[in-house]
């Protein structure tokens, strides 16, 4: 079997996947029929396809499940009016705590708030639960024993990481200054080592309150080309109250 049939294969099979396919799943393809292709020969013709993809509005990616043919970011702009449904919004507060998790875990609900300086609303966890962006990993070991949250293979699928490890070293985004994110309580919040994050006073009353989580609600990230930098694009809230999703 030639390199050009092999990309052949994986480059129909990669197409017709609505999820990534792992490795080994790949090498299963040719088991009947082509058992000499092993491991290495299909890694080789994944770079082979992953190059004949630079430069064009298509792209082969390795995610945290496996390998998968997606659009490139800079392409969702012009393919809009293709999709009937608008994408997903989630506002700043759930960004806000993924985020947290994603850098901080395990991490506890109890956890989230110190840094944060707000309650987590209920509805944030569940969202992320049933995207399942985020598991229980364990409970810690104080009284009570809370949830620990971390992060899961669906949500480095969702934002094109292969592992926790490629995102963003926080020195690099500090680096950016100020001005790329304003929000130095936050990050320094992420490190570990900060106060809780500032938010507006004036929620003086319940009514007040509930107003303020609304203007948050309806503040929500709309489109963004890069999954990863929505997740670290998040500002910080600002009321005292719980937030909605």
């Amino acid at each position: 079997m030639d390199e050009t049939e092999i990309r052949h294969v994986l480059e129909a099979a990669l197409l017709a996947s609505h999820k990534p396919i792992p490795l080994e799943k790949l090498v299963e393809l040719f088991a009947k029929k082509a058992p000499e292709v092993d491991r290495n020969i299909v890694r080789e013709g994944l770079k082979t396809l992953e190059e004949d993809y630079e430069g064009r509005g298509i792209e082969l990616k390795q995610v945290a499940s496996g390998y998968r043919i997606q659009v490139r970011g800079t392409m969702s702009g012009w393919l809009q009016p293709l999709w009937e449904e608008r994408p997903p919004r989630y506002s700043r507060a759930l960004l806000e705590t993924l985020a947290l998790i994603a850098y901080r875990q395990p991490v506890t609900r109890g956890e989230i708030e110190e840094i944060r300086g707000v309650a987590v609303n209920t509805n944030i966890i569940r969202t992320m639960l049933e995207r399942d962006w985020i598991r229980v990993v364990g409970h810690r070991d104080v009284p009570g024993k809370p949830e620990m949250f971390g992060t899961t293979k669906q949500f480095l699928d969702y934002f094109g990481l292969k592992s926790i490890d490629q995102l963003p070293a926080l020195a690099e985004i500090r680096e950016q200054g100020p001005e790329a994110f304003p929000q130095t309580d936050f990050i320094e919040g992420l490190e570990g080592g900060a106060q809780p994050v500032a938010h507006a006073d004036g929620a003086e009353d319940a009514a007040e309150a509930e107003e303020a989580a609304t203007d948050i609600t309806e503040e929500t990230i709309d489109e963004a080309p890069d999954p990863t930098e929505e997740l670290l694009s998040a500002e910080p809230v600002v009321t005292e109250s719980s937030e909605s999703v």
